[in-house]
């Protein structure tokens, strides 16, 4: 770290000129990112996603991008025969305009007629056809139309997002400046964060750019990178900034001694670079490996089997390592050329500065020399407190997606909507069962005709099945009389059978929503009993897809890796740890306490939105947490929690390593470190607590679960339970033995009696 140091004093005007150009190139890169974006959502080696493939080359429809043209009547009387016409002229004019679609019979319930419409494009390249097909629709006489469907839905939410993540943007950039103001006390030492931070995102997504040439990148990745480059450039910046300010002062210290105004005292070229050693040495040592910590947390998305997750990984592992980077090349540079600046331009008073650097008193001191005296409370309290928190995790329910607290004021929800409300929630995301017979242009044979009615009956007289007379819909109900050439034409009409009839279709609309409890639970049922139950003849194969059952497969695939990924991030942090702390005690206490507070963070979740427990607030109770979630929130949480850890460890270390006892050590580090974990800590609450102000209950989740996650492990793990610990377990807390130390290529710390 040294060394870096060195070089970037040395070179520290090629250095910023280099990354100028470099971050130049990476927001030009990134004008044009978002056509390169993809919003595909495929599982892959499933079964619904087998279902999606036939559809899409058989039957000439995708399950995923289907729209639903809902149109109801403004005097809310009974839908006529007249309007299934107009609906069907509609729903014509919509299909030609989304080009390579179908339109499917139109069917009316109380004063609505709806029909879908199904295309072979993917959801991405359907959504952007939704305003045409908007207009093409036009006005159907004496009636609303509603152009719905989740492809709809989605583009009809996209500037919803967009305006909640610029809400929560503009909410946390005020505060993290008002927070740097506060700690550094003047403008310039502020503005050294602000441009580490302007450096860092351009340059990731600029590199994202490029990746995304090579493979689909997820449409939200750009908001993952900003959300998380923002945090750890101002998290790191303000650690070796602060740092660096301790080092100059002590040196105008030296020079002043012990009286007068130190900051008074202009400083050299030289003793700018003499704060810079150290401060490198151990700030920039802690960012390093609290990068490589964040870096390993989010890669370890890449683990699990979904592209869309996978994509969001490798986007999320280059932000901290580009973070790193700029940590000991530019950080550095940066501070060699303002060094001497760093405390003009003052906001401020100096008593309130003087006061901070009082090692006999202020809230840090008080606090610290509390724990070092009663240890013990303070630990049985507080494991007590993230324990009860953690609890409620185990009655966690999860959804594949949910249409719940969605914002109403979209056309697109409106109708999805009213259609709920007439004909069930579930029929917006049916479940679809192919039929294969094996036998391309084949005559169905009168078993696999009745394996189908018995299916149909099974379906229909199941609990969960919505109670609407067209729930289900079979071939079987077209051809029971016999497979005529015309019952063969209606059902290929219906795009119930494909063209050359070696395939049929069974659609049964659940009851309850697809994301539903019951609704994954009926996809099951059906897969494991009622197809097995409907006696298909040898040689013919079913496959059930659909809304249901790929919410299932969504589910079975991420959290069958999920626990691959944890074993990776606990195993790769816990050697990094060790060579950052060099101990063994002290990794293996840090990832324990950042699993309690992943789970307190998902325990808070099932109480705000599951049991209802927010909604004083304006919280939609939910019913279900949104299964990508918790993924997130473990990857995004572990790294960005264990920064903190590493900051105040470190300058933990870094004590007891001068011969402080190991009490001194942990209550100074404490001191020193609190503060600025702090304010961290507040920035990044800031910024995803702005999440609960959008419109989406999913970022609501989000942003309540990284808020919570944060501000557990700010507060209640590291400025308690951290320091009470190692206060207990005193001079163990540094042990590393000879061999691992060989391994580690560290230097060994026996047991010291101090």
């Amino acid at each position: 770290m040294i060394r870096f140091a060195s070089f970037s004093d040395r070179f520290r005007w090629p250095i910023v000129a280099a990354w100028v150009v470099v971050i130049a190139l990476g927001a030009y890169a990134s004008a044009g990112l978002n056509d390169l974006l993809s919003n595909r959502f495929d599982i892959p080696d499933t079964e619904s996603t087998a279902v999606l493939n036939v559809l899409q080359q058989d039957f000439g429809q995708r399950g995923d991008s289907t729209f639903v043209l809902v149109v109801q009547t403004q005097d809310g009387k009974p839908a006529t025969p007249a309007l299934v016409v107009e609906t069907t002229a509609a729903a014509t004019r919509a299909a030609d305009a989304l080009g390579d679609a179908t339109v499917g019979l139109v069917q009316t319930s109380d004063d609505l007629a709806y029909a879908s419409i199904g295309t072979t494009l993917e959801p991405g390249k359907a959504q952007v056809r939704v305003a045409a097909m908007r207009e093409a629709i036009g006005t159907v006489p004496g009636a609303t139309t509603y152009l719905s469907g989740q492809t709809a839905i989605n583009r009809d939410l996209q500037p919803i997002v967009n305006e909640d993540l610029v809400r929560g943007e503009l909410i946390a950039i005020p505060i993290a400046i008002i927070v740097l103001l506060f700690i550094f006390g003047t403008l310039i030492a502020t503005f050294v964060p602000l441009a580490f931070a302007l450096a860092t995102v351009p340059t990731t997504l600029g590199i994202v750019w490029i990746a995304a040439h090579e493979i689909n990148m997820a449409i939200y990745v750009t908001n993952l990178v900003t959300l998380i480059g923002i945090s750890i450039a101002i998290d790191y910046s303000l650690l070796v900034v602060y740092r660096f300010r301790e080092e100059m002062l002590a040196i105008q210290r030296r020079k002043l001694g012990p009286e007068g105004d130190a900051r008074r005292v202009p400083l050299t070229r030289a003793e700018v670079r003499e704060a810079l050693d150290p401060t490198m040495e151990y700030a920039g040592h802690a960012v390093v490996f609290s990068g490589l910590t964040v870096a390993v947390g989010l890669a370890g998305l890449i683990l699990l089997p979904l592209p869309f997750i996978r994509s969001m990984g490798v986007g999320g592992m280059i932000i901290p390592l580009i973070s790193i980077l700029a940590a000991v090349t530019l950080l550095p540079a940066l501070l060699s050329l303002c060094g001497v600046w760093l405390g003009r331009i003052r906001v401020v008073p100096m008593r309130v500065l003087d006061a901070r650097t009082d090692d006999t008193s202020g809230f840090w001191v008080r606090l610290s020399n509390s724990i070092m005296r009663r240890p013990w409370p303070f630990l049985v309290v507080g494991s007590a407190l993230l324990i009860a928190l953690a609890i409620p995790t185990f009655w966690i329910s999860m959804t594949p997606g949910s249409n719940k607290g969605l914002p109403t004021q979209s056309e697109a929800v409106q109708g999805m909507l009213r259609l709920e409300r007439s004909v069930g929630e579930g029929t917006l995301a049916p479940n679809q069962i192919v039929v294969n017979t094996g036998k391309p242009a084949g005559v169905w044979a009168p078993a696999e005709l009745a394996a189908i009615g018995r299916l149909a009956t099974e379906l229909r007289a199941d609990p969960a099945m919505s109670t609407q007379p067209t729930a289900v819909a079979a071939v079987s109900d077209l051809v029971a009389k016999g497979d005529t050439p015309e019952a063969r034409k209606q059902a290929i009409a219906g795009g119930l059978v494909d063209a050359s009839g070696q395939y049929a279709l069974v659609l049964a609309a659940s009851r309850d929503a697809y994301g539903s409890e019951e609704a994954q639970e009926q996809a099951r049922r059906i897969r494991s009993t009622l197809v097995p139950d409907a006696a298909f003849p040898a040689g013919t194969t079913v496959l059930v897809g659909g809304g249901p059952a790929a919410g299932v497969d969504f589910i079975d695939q991420i959290y069958g890796s999920f626990p691959y990924l944890i074993l990776f991030v606990l195993s790769v942090s816990f050697i990094l740890l060790m060579r950052a702390f060099r101990s063994v005690l002290l990794p293996l206490k840090a990832v324990i306490l950042n699993v309690l507070s992943v789970a307190a963070a998902y325990g808070l979740l099932v109480m705000v939105f599951q049991f209802g427990w927010g909604e004083w607030a304006g919280l939609p109770q939910t019913g279900q947490i949104e299964a990508w979630i918790p993924i997130f929130l473990f990857a995004m949480l572990f790294g960005l929690s264990m920064d903190y850890e590493v900051f105040l460890v470190t300058r933990m270390r870094e004590l007891y390593d001068t011969g402080l006892s190991n009490e001194a050590a942990v209550a100074q580090g404490l001191q020193r470190t609190g503060r600025i974990v702090s304010a961290a800590a507040i920035i990044l609450v800031a910024a995803f607590g702005g999440f609960l102000l959008g419109s989406l209950a999913a970022f609501q989740q989000f942003g309540l679960g990284l808020a919570a996650g944060i501000l557990i492990d700010a507060t209640l793990i590291r400025m308690i339970l951290v320091p009470a610990y190692m206060r207990i377990a005193g001079d163990v807390n540094w042990y590393l033995p000879n061999w691992l130390a060989r391994i580690l290529r560290v230097e060994p710390s026996p047991i010291r009696h101090s």
